[in-house]
């Protein structure tokens, strides 16, 4: 993959790096870069024309201490307690935002799925299944990729859980 190509679609450079490792090059084309920031789920869905519930949120928590992806469909939360069920852990937290780009090699906003500094447990939820498209940060606040849920999920190294919030 040429630099070239990374910088024409506007993915983090570490981002697009991580996609020709994976054999998934061919992606970058299909990354969409936009002039104002998509750094919230809602601000996503609104510049790509699509529903809330097809982005896929990238968050970081902090489990006992230790960091942990969440993979979450935009129109929903992270219920805490039933990740901290999922990993047994103590204490479950959002990750501070220093952890997050320690972690990740990304802010917060941009954060993708997959292609992160260090390798770190990742939960899906079962909610992002409910497409046959969703949409993900391309390691900027600017850009987002398309990917079948499931192919995203397997490229993440998730484990398919249910840690959505539940509304009576």
């Amino acid at each position: 993959m040429t630099t070239d190509a990374a910088e024409e679609s506007g993915a983090h450079p570490r981002f697009a790096e991580a996609l020709a490792d994976l054999g998934l090059a061919d992606l970058l084309p299909r990354i969409r870069r936009f002039p104002d920031a998509t750094r919230t789920a809602e601000e996503a869905a609104a510049a790509i024309g699509c529903e809330l519930s097809q982005i896929c949120k990238s968050l970081i928590f902090a489990a006992d201490g230790v960091p942990v992806l969440v993979l979450m469909d935009g129109a929903s939360r992270v219920d805490v307690e039933l990740v901290r069920r999922e990993l047994g852990a103590e204490k479950v937290t959002r990750a501070r935002v220093e952890l997050v780009r320690e972690t990740t090699g990304y802010a917060i906003g941009g954060v993708p799925p997959f292609g992160h500094r260090t390798r770190t447990r990742v939960l899906a939820d079962r909610s992002l299944l409910g497409h046959d498209v969703v949409w993900a940060a391309a390691g900027t606040p600017y850009t987002v990729f398309p990917m079948a849920p499931k192919t995203l999920v397997a490229h993440a190294g998730g484990t398919l859980v249910d840690v959505r919030e539940q509304h009576p």
